[in-house]
């Protein structure tokens, strides 16, 4: 992730290389705050709902850095694939209890 977006910040200032970091900077809000969610306050349905929205944010993430520098894009595949995991275990555990 770190490289990925450092990829893309060091390319010229554009408003589409300020909108990629922002999306950026809010998905890494967003991870954050599953964390304290899930682990912390131990909300599960919170969570679940949470890391939907975490699951488009970094698509969308992914998509722009894509536009801006294919392998920073690239870059955040695993990353969506984690968090598409991390997204199921988070729902089995939710129905389970």
């Amino acid at each position: 992730m770190a490289i990925a977006g450092w990829r893309v910040w060091r390319h010229t200032r554009s408003d589409a290389r300020r909108k990629a970091l922002m999306v950026f900077a809010v998905q890494l809000g967003l991870n954050l705050a599953w964390s304290f969610l899930f682990f912390g306050f131990r909300q599960i349905g919170m969570a679940l709902l949470e890391i939907v929205i975490l699951l488009v944010v970094i698509t969308a993430n992914t998509i722009l850095f894509w536009r801006i520098d294919r392998l920073a894009g690239a870059l955040l595949v695993p990353y969506v694939l984690w968090v598409t995991y991390a997204m199921v275990l988070n729902a089995a555990i939710w129905l389970l209890n």
